[in-house]
Parts: structure tokens; C-alpha cells; sequence
């Protein structure tokens, strides 16, 4: 309970506007034909997980297949077998991170 006069933040808060502000926690993507496209996410570059982003920054240099692989995990197979470039997914991962990094400038988290 909030002391009377002093306002605290709530990180569920503070994560809230951050969701909100970038769209959400993962990114989602369409590989296939448009009539009948596979759709397949990863986390958001901001809500990556610490092991995920270590296992990334461990493939650096390794090639766009070994980052893929990394942040589609199990559904990886079936991104492939859809058509799916490994080249195009750290292509909009990249993009992603970029926009978020001006969008998480102007977010000004609420105190609860």
C-alpha cells in the first residue's frame, strides 16, 4: 500500500506502457501465400528474455540462420517448411529493435 502522498511506481504499470507503446510482447509475421498464410512470432526486442538475448548475442557472426533459429525456437522447422527466410526474420527483428528504441524514448511510465 502506497504511502498517503507519495506515489510509487507499479512495474506492472511501468510494463504496461511499454507494451502498449511498442504493440505488444511478441512480434507477429506472415510467411506463405496471402490467401493462406502461416503466421509465426518471437519475442519483442524490448521483452526478449536474458537467455535469449545472450544466445543472440553468442550467434552474432554466425549467420541469420543461427539467429532465427534462436528466436523462433521449436516453430523454426515449420517457418522453413512454410517458405520462411531465415535472412528476412533478423531483418524485421533488426527494424523492430530499432523503432522501439525511438518509441521507448518517448514513454513516460505512470506512477500508481
Amino acid at each position: 500500500m502506497s504511502k498517503p502522498g507519495k506515489a510509487r511506481y507499479r512495474l506492472e504499470t511501468v510494463k504496461r506502457s511499454y507494451v502498449d507503446a511498442v504493440g505488444g510482447e511478441r512480434v507477429e509475421f506472415e510467411v506463405g501465400p496471402e490467401d493462406d498464410p502461416q503466421v509465426f512470432s518471437f519475442p519483442h526486442p524490448i521483452f526478449t528474455p536474458d537467455d535469449m538475448q545472450s544466445d543472440l548475442n553468442d550467434a552474432q557472426g554466425k549467420g541469420d540462420e543461427a539467429g532465427a533459429r534462436i528466436l523462433l525456437g521449436d516453430q523454426y522447422p515449420e517457418f522453413i517448411a512454410a517458405g520462411g527466410d531465415p535472412t528476412s526474420v533478423m531483418l524485421l527483428y533488426v527494424g523492430v529493435r530499432n523503432e522501439a528504441q525511438d518509441t521507448v524514448q518517448k514513454v513516460r511510465p505512470t506512477r500508481g
